[in-house]
């Protein structure tokens, strides 16, 4: 993947707290437009507070974000979303008294209505279950048909990048490998940019172009997905048994 020009998404130097106790220690980052980028770690490593210093909530203490050519380090949520960015959070997150059609439209709620019926048949064409599902309750669907469902809710809103978190958490082998397959599919189909947060370390590297590794908030190893494979402390720290 070309990384000519300047990053879609630029991180320089960012620290987040939460109250004294520092989660993030200044952390670079670089994703370039039309790549998949993950960032994998222990739990607890601060994956999925670097996600939500993108978006704004907790912002970063000190550093700097660029989205986009946009410095959004301490814009409000809602202006960041506006600008093209897009997150499954981690835990799903979906509308669970509303039907799956009113989570897409949810979804959608930023975009012209004139996209809404093709956007929905190009999700139903991705996620044939949700289309099965469209009048069931959100809360209803079963760990895969949720998460499923979060993605789906965020490619409602045409993002330029989508970042997802924890995609794979929870979930039987075979869903997760369909999940990975639709992120692939759009990377490939669409040129869809993707930050990709994940535990399941051998998915995530095998489906992005590029990686980093977190540990205790800090940003300790770098490099394209097939090299990070082979590096022996991701093996040893990420892949021993991690193969699903």
């Amino acid at each position: 993947m070309s990384e000519a020009g300047q990053p879609l998404l630029r991180v320089r130097n960012v620290e987040t707290y939460y109250g004294k106790i520092i989660a993030l220690r200044g952390v670079d980052v670089d994703v370039f437009r039309g790549e998949i980028v993950t960032l994998i770690g222990a739990n607890g490593a601060g994956k999925s507070t670097l996600m939500m210093t993108i978006c704004g909530s907790p912002q970063a203490r000190t550093g700097e974000i660029v989205y986009d050519g946009h410095d959004i380090t301490t814009a409000p949520t809602h202006e960041i979303i506006r600008l093209g960015i897009a997150q499954s959070p981690e835990g799903r997150r979906i509308f669970p008294r509303m039907t799956v059609l009113e989570n897409l439209q949810m979804g959608a709620s930023l975009v012209d209505e004139e996209h809404f019926d093709g956007d929905l048949a190009r999700i139903f064409d991705l996620f044939p279950r949700l289309k099965e599902r469209a009048s069931q309750r959100g809360g209803t669907l079963s760990g895969g048909e949720q998460q499923m469902l979060a993605i789906a809710r965020a490619l409602m809103g045409r993002p330029k990048l989508l970042l997802l978190d924890e995609p794979s958490l929870g979930l039987a082998p075979l869903i997760v490998k369909q999940i990975f397959e639709v992120i692939g599919e759009l990377n490939r189909r669409d040129g869809l940019t993707v930050f990709l947060v994940e535990q399941n370390a051998f998915h995530a590297l095998k489906l992005a172009h590029r990686g980093y590794v977190m540990v205790n908030g800090k940003i300790t190893m770098s490099g394209t997905g097939a090299e990070l494979l082979k590096r022996e402390e991701v093996r040893a720290a990420y892949l021993e048994g991690g193969r699903h």
